[in-house]
């Protein structure tokens, strides 16, 4: 399994963000699109901080096994995964579903990819919270010099997965952990019963 070496920073403004990815350079490699995904959590996965992602992601579907090296971990390189490209998104969620694993949440966000040299900056947008960014490369010393380019913090940096940003902005209600118990996350549906606004 290969580590993931990225990290996420929270509520940018998207104009920003472009502008300082033009002044340092960047390309433009796919504009704003919707993503979609279905991940799938048997008792086994939740046990050992682990889960399947089947994802389209616009001009390819990918077929991903995560795996954090602990559940609240906030590390640059907490997060393992195996990647294999795949013909289909609705018939590799169906093959899932008919070998008894259905999908425990389905969710979208809409992406725009760039890359400053041979590190990849993507644009993040999902339901009911800010835009993000994700800044991923081979080290974190080129994870960390592109933040700073692009003007950013490394102190602000998250290295946590998409619950902990929502945790940024809501409280979880008892037994809740965010989006991964959100059957449908979709742009345009109601905040669900499970996120709290903060202090409540």
């Amino acid at each position: 399994m290969q580590a993931e070496i990225e990290a996420k920073f929270l509520n940018v403004d998207i104009d920003a963000v472009r502008a300082a990815l033009e002044k340092a350079g960047g390309t433009l490699e796919q504009p704003m699109r919707l993503m979609k995904r279905a991940l799938i959590e048997q008792d086994h996965h939740y046990e050992n901080h682990s889960f399947i992602r089947i994802r389209d992601e616009g001009d390819k579907v990918t077929l991903t096994y995560k795996k954090r090296g602990h559940r609240d971990a906030n590390r640059i390189d907490n997060t393992a995964e195996i990647e294999v490209e795949v013909s289909d998104f609705d018939t590799t969620i169906e093959l899932f579903k008919e070998a008894g694993w259905e999908y425990k949440t389905f969710q979208e966000s809409k992406r725009e990819t760039w890359h400053v040299g041979d590190v990849e900056v993507v644009i993040d947008e999902w339901p009911w919270i800010e835009p993000m960014i994700e800044i991923e490369a081979d080290s974190e010393e080129k994870v960390r010099s592109t933040a700073e380019t692009l003007g950013f913090d490394w102190a602000d940096a998250m290295f946590s997965h998409i619950d902990a940003a929502y945790q940024t902005k809501y409280d979880f209600a008892p037994g809740f952990r965010g989006v991964i118990d959100v059957k449908e996350v979709r742009f345009g549906n109601p905040l669900p019963d499970g996120f709290l606004p903060k202090g409540t």
